[in-house]
């Protein structure tokens, strides 16, 4: 049972260590078309609505929902709770998502990821995103944080570098 579990929140296009076509979607990704905070908003709206149009596999992690509720709940004028709700709802519902679960072996992987890099400042939810990234060959992160550029990954949508 819990084999299959497992099975079904593995991509299906991973092959052997080689680079996936899936996006992992960080925090930003999914909040910035909501918010309309950033200089790089209409970039971060285009590529969102061009990764629904191709549905490109996408890949997030718990931890990341967990911070999208936290940084939408900490907003004075940001979305009612409702809202929130029908909002992660949404996201959790979208058919080409992959969720994965931060279990207790990637949450020490990601922690021994900090104590590794004491020079970066990463947040727990960084590093987890990058171990899973890393496990699952994923090469690309919809974010607008430089911390995945820090860590060796691709950002998308392309911007200068902050």
């Amino acid at each position: 049972m819990l084999a299959r579990r497992l099975w079904r929140r593995m991509p299906m296009n991973r092959i052997a260590g080689k680079p996936t076509n899936s996006l992992f979607v960080d925090t930003d990704g999914w909040v910035e078309p909501l918010l309309r905070s950033s200089p790089h908003y209409p970039l971060m709206v285009a590529y969102s609505q061009q990764t629904q149009t191709m549905q490109r596999p996408l890949v997030t992690t718990n931890y990341v929902i967990n911070e999208v509720v936290a940084l939408l709940n900490a907003r004075p004028n940001g979305p009612s709770r409702p809202e929130l709700l029908q909002f992660v709802n949404g996201i959790l519902g979208l058919p080409q998502l992959t969720l994965i679960h931060i279990d207790i072996d990637l949450a020490r992987a990601a922690w021994r990821l900090l104590e590794q890099r004491p020079d970066k400042a990463w947040s727990l939810v960084d590093a987890a995103s990058f171990v899973v990234m890393s496990q699952q060959s994923i090469t690309e992160a919809f974010t607008g944080d430089h911390h995945f550029l820090q860590a060796g990954f691709i950002r998308v949508p392309h911007r200068p570098s902050v």
